[in-house]
């Protein structure tokens, strides 16, 4: 991803286009890697395009796209293993790459908890292998599952059992049950050794220890895995049935008093400021390792406060990843390709030569838009310097001009369409060229379904970027509809060429499981410019049905209704998302095409994981003036982890007003309304 122009400087235009295009580059790299073990650039590319994305996002945030890739974790599943549902979700880590990022995440912290002292934390290195989650019951391994989506899992238990450093049963006294999560990761010696072997019996080598890792995991035979070397360090906890630890530290303790091998190297850290010097201790012992590692993860050692804490979308508020500093390469830059995403923006994708940059073979780079080649001067024939600061596509630092060929011609962006020659144009003040050709369009339709079948969407397991495309030229697909439609063709499906019935079957199989879909998914799957997951999420909590949020958001269509009113009051939504689904839910042929869509499902009500005695389940609420015993964002997570829905205004629907110190216009409001109003000591007696 070519990130030349400042933050600071992007313009509203450019920041939509580059998001769409870091959320392409993204989805694509983790398919390539949680998906096929097969990554095509470097983590600290990687690092560097989620970071990117992230700035961008908390600069433009109604920009925040329906596939933004801060809502996402991990990548689509396999179907040769069976799915398997971690009682407490698998999520990611934020990163940080300097000493500065790292001070953010403790300063974020602390304002979260509303205290000033210092925290005590938990140093880990990062090992670069495959998430694991084990379960134990009454002490007993009984199944282990990969991270997947961070919601489910690949079932890889009988896999798992020949791994020596996962113990069958726990030593001492354990809960009757647990989830312990660790790293699968093969050591670089065995690495070397294994590789020979594959090269020597002419198979597949692997292109870095991880991928060895993971390859070697998720074999369906588990008598290949129980043949390769690999290890486990255990490192955090999922679902207990009984309390383990008052502190993370006190946590390892027991981990190793069970029987797992925990990372010798992490540390206690009394203070924040004793993280930079770990960091330095660590990077200058790096390549001395026997394992691979790419950074230090630190998390907040007091239980009780991660609990407090709690999450922001994919990443826990108690834990951040500092990762090391990203590696350049050089290789040629040769062909300039344009691809047409679903809002019909035109983004050149450079294909480079492949290099090996950090252990990862690189061969696509984006170029952002015809303004930054022409700014870089970038051309076909150039040697390029690229920059692994993400684990994506990584980014085009510079071209090495003195190398440039004799015969070199600058490039000339086009200004048709390469997927269906319609006029591309640019309008004035912006920094994307995009097609004109609307719903004639076929890369735009393709994406557009590329998008609903996505892991954070329907999550349709068979139905893949090329299957798309090849029932598109079929014919067989015009709309979402129409997928569902699919099992009718089984038999069709299977006489193509590199089906086969039991193919055809299993797709078919599939869909017809995904007919039963969560509300969040299904509003995510739409596709609406800027509901993203997180958006999707916040609107089915807070309508809770299919039928009222479609009977809400149709009301909410009239400019100056009070279903318009709640709608941009919801906490995270604002009134331009909200123009945004609006302006959808205006348009007679997306009704049409929403209710064809809906028939053919179930839409499941939204349901809160702590809600179901809750006196304030389905209430609204909203919070007013300076609490005192909690932060806001800590009240607001609490009310909504307990399925309140909080907004920012006060409405006729307002439930509650919770009214703090120096409250003001809002506590007015409320009694003009004759909303009811609380103390914060009443409200924390409702809520305990």
């Amino acid at each position: 991803m070519n990130s030349a122009i400042p933050i600071d400087a992007l313009t509203e235009a450019e920041a939509a286009e580059e998001l769409a295009q870091l959320a392409r580059d993204i989805a694509h790299h983790d398919a390539a890697y949680h998906t096929h073990d097969a990554p095509e650039i470097s983590d600290a590319d990687y690092d560097a395009l989620r970071q990117r994305n992230a700035a961008i996002e908390a600069r433009f945030p109604t920009l925040i796209r329906a596939d933004s890739p801060s809502a996402r974790v991990g990548g689509a599943l396999e179907s040769g293993f069976a799915k398997l549902r971690h009682r407490v979700p698998m999520l990611s880590l934020d990163n940080a790459f300097d000493a500065m990022e790292f001070t953010e995440f403790c300063t974020r912290a602390k304002r979260f908890l509303g205290r000033t002292e210092p925290l005590t934390l938990v140093a880990e290195p990062k090992i670069d292998g495959l998430s694991i989650n084990l379960t134990y019951e009454h002490g007993r391994f009984v199944r282990g599952a990969t991270r997947g989506d961070g919601s489910e899992g690949e079932d890889v238990t009988a896999n798992l059992r020949t791994i020596q450093s996962v113990p069958a049963e726990l030593l001492g006294k354990a809960p009757a049950l647990i989830e312990i999560r660790g790293e699968v990761f093969i050591t670089k010696a065995d690495f070397l050794a294994l590789n020979q072997i594959q090269a020597q019996a002419g198979a597949r080598v692997f292109a870095n220890p991880r991928n060895a890792a993971a390859g070697s995991l998720r074999q369906l035979d588990p008598r290949i895995t129980a043949s390769r070397p690999l290890s486990l360090f255990a490192y955090a906890q999922g679902e207990s049935s009984e309390p383990v630890a008052a502190t993370h530290w006190a946590y390892l303790q027991r981990l190793k008093d069970w029987g797992f091998d925990v990372n010798p190297l992490s540390r206690l850290l009394d203070n924040e400021t004793d993280a930079e010097a770990f960091q330095i201790k660590i990077s200058l012992a790096r390549s001395g390792l026997g394992y691979d590692i790419d950074g230090v993860v630190y998390k907040v050692d007091d239980l009780g406060l991660q609990r407090r804490l709690g999450f922001v979308s994919r990443t826990p508020r108690w834990a951040i990843a500092w990762k090391f500093p990203a590696e350049q390469a050089t290789t040629v830059l040769r062909e300039i390709r344009i691809q047409v995403g679903r809002t019909g923006a035109l983004t050149p994708v450079a294909e480079l030569e492949p290099v090996n940059v950090g252990g990862v073979l690189v061969a696509r780079a984006t170029l952002h838009n015809e303004d930054e080649i022409t700014r870089k001067d970038v051309r076909v024939g150039d040697t390029v310097v690229l920059q692994r600061a993400g684990d994506v596509i990584p980014q085009v630092v510079s071209v090495v001009t003195e190398r440039r060929p004799a015969d070199s011609v600058a490039y000339s962006f086009p200004d048709v369409c390469p997927a269906c020659g319609s006029h591309a144009v640019r309008p004035p003040g912006e920094a994307v060229r995009r097609c004109t050709g609307g719903l004639i369009c076929p890369a735009q339709r393709v994406e557009r379904l590329i998008h609903f079948v996505s892991r954070p969407a329907f999550d349709i397991d068979g139905l893949g970027d090329k299957t798309i495309q090849e029932f598109f030229n079929e014919g067989w697909l015009h709309g979402p509809a129409d997928l569902f439609k699919l099992p009718e063709r089984e038999g069709e499906i299977a006489k193509r060429e590199g089906w086969g019935k039991v193919s055809a079957r299993n797709l078919c199989r599939a869909i017809v499981a995904r007919r039963t879909i969560t509300l969040e998914r299904f509003i995510f799957a739409l596709g609406i410019r800027r509901i993203g997951a997180t958006n999707a999420k916040l609107l089915a909590r807070h309508y809770g049905t299919f039928a009222n949020w479609r009977a809400q958001m149709f009301a909410a269509s009239q400019i100056g209704s009070d279903e318009r009113v709640e709608l941009g009051s919801i906490s995270g939504i604002g009134p331009t998302i909200a123009e945004e689904l609006t302006d959808f839910f205006a348009e007679a042929r997306n009704i049409a095409a929403l209710d064809e869509l809906a028939a053919e499902l179930t839409i499941e009500e939204a349901v809160h994981a702590d809600a179901s005695d809750s006196l304030i389940a389905g209430k609204t609420v909203v919070f007013t003036g300076t609490l005192e015993t909690m932060t806001r964002p800590e009240a607001k997570a609490r009310a909504e982890a307990l399925g309140a829905k909080v907004t920012d205004s006060v409405s006729k629907k307002t439930d509650f007003v919770v009214v703090g110190v120096d409250a003001g216009s809002k506590a007015r409001k409320a009694a003009e309304l004759g909303v009811r109003t609380m103390t914060e000591a009443e409200w924390q007696e409702m809520v305990s």
